[in-house]
């Protein structure tokens, strides 16, 4: 098993992922004072060959914020008290994070407002033209002209 397999087409080389643990915050009496159950995953995200440039550019545009100035990628988990879940965690949190920049988005098909909603709309404007017309001043003559 060499290879973290996402999809057929993407597999990110085990040797690209880079694992640490901690110590984890929170509940878990004394047995959290002495164990390193927090998992952290560093990924190089520019440097990989994983991705291609089009997914690796999407993959950019959706968690750039989640990239540091090195370029690595940093998911961590500490839901679970077992070191082997959290980091089972990071890599399912990496997987949903590279599939959805694999999808391509859906192109946008341009659409024209019907004939009816473009009469509405003027037909509101008018109505509204003339609502203001009429308390421009008490004489009720109307500058539109017709």
């Amino acid at each position: 098993m060499s290879t973290f397999d996402i999809s057929p087409s993407i597999r990110i080389p085990w040797s690209e992922l880079q694992f640490s643990y901690s110590r984890s915050s929170g509940p878990g009496g004394q047995h959290v004072n002495k164990t390193n159950t927090k998992a952290t995953l560093k990924w190089d995200v520019h440097a990989t060959e994983a991705l291609p440039p089009t997914v690796k550019q999407r993959f950019e545009k959706n968690w750039g914020a989640r990239i540091n100035k090195e370029g690595f990628l940093v998911i961590s988990s500490e839901e679970s008290r077992e070191q082997r879940s959290n980091m089972e965690a990071c890599l399912d949190k990496l997987k949903h994070m590279v599939t959805l920049s694999a999808q391509r988005p859906k192109t946008r098909i341009p659409t024209k407002p019907s004939r009816s909603s473009v009469q509405r709309t003027q037909e509101k404007k008018r109505q509204h033209s003339d609502r203001k017309n009429q308390r421009r001043d008490s004489k009720n003559i109307s500058y539109r002209k017709d």
